[in-house]
Parts: C-alpha cells; sequence; structure tokens
C-alpha cells in the first residue's frame, strides 16, 4: 500500500533549507546516514558502560564460605597488631593515647570510632594506664598476656634473613625501597627492628645506601652474588610427580589448583586452564625474557612470582595492596588484583574489613594452615583473645586455660 502525500504538503515548506518534498527527497540519503551513525555512536557508548569494572569483577567473584568466615575474625586482629608493633617499637613498650588520634594512626588503623572505644573492646590485649605524671595523658600497655604472645609473634633474625634474600633475588636490580619491606615486616615475620637487628648486622649479605631516584629515602640491595634458591612450587611438584609420575605433563610446569566448593567449571574453561598449566614454568628468580612474549606467558611468570611471594609470608597470606607495591620491582606488568581473581584456583582474594587480601589457596585446609609455624600458632592464640573481646578480661594476666573458640 503506498501512501499519497496530501496536496497541503507539496505547497509547504520542508524543515530543511525551506525545499519542498522534492528537495527533502534529495536529501534523504545524507539524513539515513547521520541517524545510523548517531544510533552506532549510541550502541558504542552503551557497550563501553557495560564494561566490567575492578570493583564489579571483585563483587562477581566465586565466594569461598571458609575464607570468608577466616576473614570474619582475623580483620579484627589487624588492628590491634597494628598497635602492637607500635607499643613493641616504643622504649617504655607503651604509647599514649592521643597518638593513636593522629591522622597517620587513623589511616593505618582504620577505626570507626574513637581509639579508646577501640582499646577497651580488647581487655584481653590492651590495659589503659594513667601517667605517673598526671598532667600527660593516658598510657597504653599490653596485658601480661598479649606481652607472654609478641614475644613468639615476631620472626627470629635468621629467618628474617633468608626471606630477605629471597625477596631481593625476586627484584629484577636485585634492590628493595626500605619502606616496602617494612610494609610487609608483619607478613613476612620480621622482628620489629629488622633495620638494625638483621639489615645493618649482616652488611656481608645487605646495603642500605639512599634512593638516587626519590629524596629521603633507602634503598637495600644485595652486597653478594644472587645465591640460587629453589621455589616453594617444586617441592610441591616433586611430590606430586611421585604419586603421579603419570600426570607428569600436567604437573612438571602447572600450579596447584583448588577450587572453590560449588564453583562450575565449563569445558571450555578446562581446556584453557591445561594448555596455560603445560606453559613453560618460568621460575620467578630468573629474569624475564628480553623479548616481549605472549601475555600467558607473562602471566604464568607474575602468577609465579605472586605465588613465592605467598609462600614466603608467616600465614600464606597479604594484603594486595601490599603486594602491588612490589609489582614495579617485580617487573609485573599486569593488574595484580585482576590476576588473583583470574586464578581462582591457586589464589582467593577476600574483601572483608575494607581491604582486599588475598590467600595461597593450597596452603590451607578447613581455614588452618597446612604447615603450621610457631608464629601462626602465637598469632592464632592471640586471635583468640581478640575474639573474646570484653569477655577476655579474665585472662588478660594469664593467658591460660582459655575455652575452646
Amino acid at each position: 500500500m503506498v501512501m499519497e502525500v496530501p496536496h497541503q504538503l507539496h505547497q509547504s515548506s520542508s524543515p530543511l533549507r525551506g525545499g519542498s518534498v522534492e528537495h527533502f527527497g534529495k536529501h534523504l540519503p545524507i539524513m539515513f546516514h547521520r541517524a545510523a551513525a548517531a544510533a552506532y555512536r549510541g550502541i558504542c557508548a552503551a557497550f563501553r558502560r557495560q564494561k566490567t569494572t575492578s570493583a564489579q569483577y571483585v563483587a562477581a567473584r566465586h565466594r569461598d564460605n571458609t575464607f570468608e568466615k577466616l576473614m570474619d575474625g582475623y580483620k579484627n586482629l589487624i588492628p590491634v597488631l597494628s598497635v602492637l608493633d607500635m607499643i613493641l617499637a616504643s622504649p617504655e613498650l607503651s604509647i599514649p593515647l592521643p597518638f593513636l588520634a593522629s591522622p597517620e594512626a587513623i589511616r593505618l588503623l582504620r577505626l570507626r570510632r574513637s581509639p579508646a572505644h577501640f582499646l577497651r573492646s580488647f581487655p584481653a590485649v590492651f590495659s589503659l594506664r594513667p601517667h605517673p605524671t598526671t598532667s600527660l595523658p593516658v598510657l597504653v600497655h599490653l596485658t601480661p598476656a598479649a606481652s607472654r604472645l609478641a614475644q613468639q609473634i615476631s620472626g627470629t633474625a635468621p629467618l628474617a634473613v633468608e626471606r630477605i634474600t629471597r625477596l631481593l633475588c625476586l627484584s629484577l636490580s636485585r634492590s628493595l625501597a626500605l619502606r616496602d619491606l617494612i610494609r610487609v615486616s608483619h607478613e613476612l615475620g620480621f622482628p620489629h627492628d629488622f633495620v638494625d637487628s638483621v639489615i645493618a648486622r649482616n652488611p656481608t649479605l645487605f646495603s642500605l645506601s639512599s634512593n638516587p631516584n626519590e629524596p629521603n629515602t633507602h634503598l637495600v640491595s644485595l652486597a653478594c652474588p644472587a645465591p640460587a634458591v629453589v621455589p616453594a612450587v617444586d617441592s610441591w611438584r616433586l611430590r606430586m610427580l611421585a604419586d603421579h609420575a603419570d600426570k607428569e605433563p600436567d604437573i612438571h610446569f602447572g600450579f596447584s589448583q583448588i577450587f572453590p566448593p560449588g564453583m562450575r567449571l565449563t569445558k571450555g574453561y578446562r581446556t584453557r586452564l591445561k594448555a596455560w598449566q603445560h606453559l613453560p614454568y618460568p621460575s620467578p628468580y630468573d629474569p624475564p625474557p628480553s623479548a616481549v612474549g605472549r601475555k600467558s606467558a607473562l602471566e604464568k611468570r607474575a602468577v609465579a612470582i605472586a605465588h613465592e611471594f605467598l609462600s614466603l609470608t608467616v600465614e600464606k597470606m597479604a594484603e594486595v595492596e601490599k603486594f602491588s607495591h612490589f609489582r614495579k620491582s617485580f617487573g609485573i606488568e599486569l593488574n595484580v588484583r585482576d590476576l588473583f581473581l583470574d586464578h581462582p584456583g591457586i589464589f582467593y582474594l577476600s574483601a572483608k574489613g575494607r581491604r582486599h587480601t588475598v590467600f595461597l589457596r593450597e596452603a590451607y585446609s578447613r581455614g588452618c594452615l597446612i604447615e603450621s609455624n610457631p608464629m601462626y600458632e602465637a598469632r592464632m592464640k592471640l586471635l583468640h583473645l581478640v575474639l573474646m573481646r570484653k569477655r577476655g578480661a579474665a585472662f588478660a594476666d594469664s593467658g591460660q586455660n582459655m575455652p575452646d573458640s
């Protein structure tokens, strides 16, 4: 059916330059192209708006209730350990209460309420005492039970020497910023005075110098040739090859894969994962190849470095933000948060406590470390005191005979 144009429309003026319908028909192709171009731009903008952001990627991850439950309690221990480190670093083994109200301390502790309320919530760990001079502020001390555990929480100097050496070997320049080592001193179990007790007392191993690229900063470097070190994943491969010699192609270059319960793996994902596991494994301690390789090879090297870093930590876990400070030194060219999310069989990322924490999945079983160590056990005892909150006041002096959690 052909629609007839009314006679009045032939006589009326067209919106386009005041022409007639015949003039409108001549410009119809131009209008069509403009409309199509506008529609295409709108579609492209819609696709750009639908692009997954990092926050959406984190929120859409498959959750593991075992690690989430662990972080529910551990998120309370993190600020407690920060205050404990401040007290141990003080010559008087105490700090004034107003010090915790400074902007730097508030940013470090991420407190939602006042420092006094925070300290009084854990009477089994902290005690508030008036200063001998009444005009001075209240002092924060550790309870006897927390003081005994504090001696076991920090590692020994020989252990710190080994871990600092391994970290420096991971660096491309065999040197790291001192402030980055201080950031992860708790995760790696360094003594609170490791700069003096470890670095300064081993001049044949480490050298401390000013950073030429940044004023008022220092670099820690290896003072000797890099020693031969074996990655932690190699021990897992040897154990697996002893029990499963028929799976040698999957184990020789692969990593342990333990996926969260209930996570469904598509056939395509399994195929890509198998191909990725068979890629040659670059040792994290070897320098990267000079030629730029494929993204999958760069990704596997980054996974190897992250795996080795977490293996050096006391609890096989670390804050993503702290690890990201080493990204440039380690030569990682990928987003580390996305790297952890892309490999849910190797790492687990938790967002509890207003921070992102990454766990090494193979090191845990039912929320506990498979291979425990004295520092980990001491921190779990301190965590028990923290979780008791005000009910733990009765154990502040002894810390013995605590009920099971």
